[in-house]
Order: C-alpha cells, then structure tokens, then sequence
C-alpha cells in the first residue's frame, strides 16, 4: 500500500509526479521523495543566489516534506545528490551537513548534464516514516 505526500510548503510537481509518497511494508514504512530543486513553494519560482540559495532551499523543500511525512532528517536512510558542476561539491556538502545530525545516511553525488528549470542541484531521499 502506498499513501501519496503533498504539502504546500514544498513545490508543486512540475509534472507527472508526487512530491513523495509513503510506501508501507510489513516491518514498517518508508518515504521516497521525488527530487527537489530550489524552487520557492510559494512563488513557483527558482530562488536566486546561485548553488547556495538553491541548496537551502531543496533542503528546506524536503524538511516540509519531511514533516507532511510526520518524519525528519534523522530518518533519511540515502540521498542522491545532482550537481550541473561537481566544483560546488564542498559548498554544498557544508549546506547540506546543517541539516543533518552526526548519523548521516548513506549518499551518492552525481555530476548531470542538466536539471529541470535550470537549477544546478536536484535532491531526493528515502527516509523511515514512524
């Protein structure tokens, strides 16, 4: 059984998906979200300020999802990280470790041709749902 997460305090979908969705199994259940890029929830709009506004604002993007998920980031088990440049690495790595406690789950960082709406990171993670 899977139970669709939407929230107004994260983007809309720009398409044919959900902003997450809640997959139940038999020893509990996880969150799968879809992959974040800044965009303000409420303005439909990329954030301006380059890498490290947009970084704050995917992170801030999945903490609304997060908790519409009644979860947090110390439950996020792997995350997958975009980048257009890997050069913005170490930038975004400082960014994204405020989120996150000292257990850090597991994590992949891609380097990607292109991301939707010209954003230079897209995030998505899979996290334990209470």
């Amino acid at each position: 059984m899977k139970r669709v997460i939407e929230t107004r305090d994260a983007p809309a979908a720009i398409a044919s998906y959900s902003q997450a969705v809640v997959y139940y199994t038999h020893t509990g259940k996880l969150l799968f979200t879809a992959g974040q890029i800044g965009l303000d929830p409420y303005t439909g709009k990329m954030v301006s300020g380059g890498i490290e506004a947009q970084t704050v604002r995917v992170m801030e993007n999945i903490n609304a999802i997060l908790e519409a998920a009644f979860t947090s980031f110390d439950r996020v088990l792997k995350v997958t990280i975009y980048l257009v440049d890997l050069e913005d690495y170490a930038t975004v790595n400082e960014i994204y470790a405020r989120y996150f406690g000292p257990k850090l789950p597991a994590r992949a960082a891609v380097q990607v041709a292109a991301l939707p709406m010209g954003a230079l990171i897209e995030i998505e993670c899979i996290a334990a749902v209470s």
